[in-house]
């Protein structure tokens, strides 16, 4: 009897083991798509600038296509805002479901839209308008992903769950550039400012009904049914406002993050063509290395943040980050090569992935929990409004100043950023009390 008692018991704790591994996959699938349009965006963005953006000046069309690139951002905290509260009012699932629609419209308008000399000024405004509707969605994307990671996560364990969010957007990075040096090699580059920039987009498209019936599937999450009242958008937009300092607090936390990523991946294959003239079949394989080394190290910095806790590792994180992120790019720059463009990115990477590991389970432990999704969401959202600009502003820094190593300043200071916000925030006595608890 015992023996059976026994056995019933490992049977039980596997089978939740594995439903625990299948939710895990399940939300972070729609993730995945989120970043990889993201991503595929800001490899091409020299050859979309050609096909929508051609004013006969290299540097003025790539800043109008980084640009675009960057305005999807400004509709993320419109996105939090409202598909946050709806989220929070009416269940994770239907939310993310709701999410992921909206991501393959927006995707679809980038994919199949003819370019500026066959439509002419309805072309960039079409690509405006799916940037902008891939932004609203993202919104609440990232939030409730790392919501419902965190409500199903095992105790103690909330950090390396947590972890998957980010997790899912590497293996975004890595496919995205291994098709980019797939794409660069067979295809003959004029045929690949032409139409060869579409044909990852389209993949894309054609991803999204497989993504779909995945994330259909999710079940709600137990401590969001148990919740006996799910707040009005009245009473969200309330409790928002009352907790606007923790969200902006929120902010500073989250700009380290999404400045040093888009850094790192978006803007990588860009800055090794562009501006240190390597081939882009070297800048490609560098960013696919880089995504390698996030999805290695995000896992591990959450659980590790799980036994050290949340502020020392963001604190020794951002001040490395302060330290050494500039220094790099000087000695990128001084002799640009496929060896040190490596070594400078996996170094960037490892700042990175170490910080946002802890940072994003910390973010969703800080907000209130009839408000999570929606003040995580804000304050991510808000945060991506600065780093989503990342390559526009490194473009117009090393324009303006001239210094090749400027993009590494950039990310310094969104380190101090990440350092301010992390003294202030846990000062309060409920911030060491969650602290204390996780």
């Amino acid at each position: 009897m015992a023996i059976s008692t026994s056995t019933n018991a490992a049977a039980a704790g596997g089978a939740a083991s594995q439903s625990r591994l299948g939710a895990v996959f399940r939300v972070v699938s729609g993730n995945f798509l989120e970043m990889y349009d993201f991503m595929v965006y800001g490899y091409y963005a020299a050859a979309i600038a050609k096909t929508f953006f051609p004013t006969g000046n290299e540097f003025a069309s790539l800043m109008l296509a980084f640009s675009v690139f960057g305005a999807g951002f400004l509709m993320r905290p419109i996105g939090a805002l409202v598909l946050g509260a709806y989220i929070d009012r009416h269940g994770r699932r239907k939310g993310l479901i709701l999410s992921l629609t909206l991501m393959a419209i927006g995707t679809a308008c980038v994919a199949l839209v003819p370019g500026y000399a066959s439509i002419g000024l309805l072309a960039p405004a079409i690509v405006l308008a799916g940037r902008l509707l891939q932004g609203f969605s993202a919104g609440v994307e990232l939030g409730g992903v790392s919501v419902y990671l965190s409500e199903i996560a095992t105790k103690g364990n909330r950090g390396f769950y947590c972890a998957w969010q980010s997790g899912s957007q590497q293996v975004a990075v890595v496919f995205a550039s291994a098709l980019g040096v797939l794409m660069t090699t067979v295809v003959p580059h004029g045929a690949m400012d032409e139409w060869g920039w579409r044909v990852p987009f389209v993949i894309g498209c054609l991803i999204v009904p497989f993504l779909f019936v995945i994330r259909r599937s999710l079940r709600e999450t137990e401590e969001f049914e148990k919740r006996r009242h799910h707040p009005s958008m009245s009473e969200i937009m309330k409790s928002i406002a009352q907790n606007w300092g923790l969200v902006l607090c929120g902010m500073g936390l989250v700009v380290m993050t999404t400045a040093s990523f888009y850094l790192i991946t978006a803007y990588t294959p860009t800055f090794g063509k562009v501006v240190l003239k390597l081939t882009s079949v070297d800048a490609l394989l560098v960013t696919v290395c880089v995504g390698v080394s996030n999805f290695i190290w995000l896992p591990i910095s959450g659980a590790v943040s799980d036994r050290v806790g949340r502020r020392p590792m963001l604190l020794v994180l951002t001040v490395l980050t302060i330290l050494t992120a500039y220094p790099a790019m000087q000695w990128l720059v001084g002799a640009p090569s496929f060896t040190r463009l490596l070594i400078v990115e996996l170094w960037l990477s490892v700042l990175y992935a170490w910080y946002n590991g802890a940072m994003v389970v910390a973010l969703t432990e800080l907000m209130p929990a009839e408000v999570r999704t929606t003040g995580f969401s804000m304050a991510y959202s808000l945060a991506t409004v600065i780093g989503g600009f990342t390559p526009a502003i490194s473009t117009w820094l090393i324009h303006t100043t001239g210094d090749k190593a400027a993009p590494g300043a950039w990310m310094a200071f969104a380190g101090l950023c990440g350092a301010i916000a992390t003294l202030v925030v846990y000062r309060s006595a409920q911030s060491r009390e969650q602290y204390k608890a996780a």
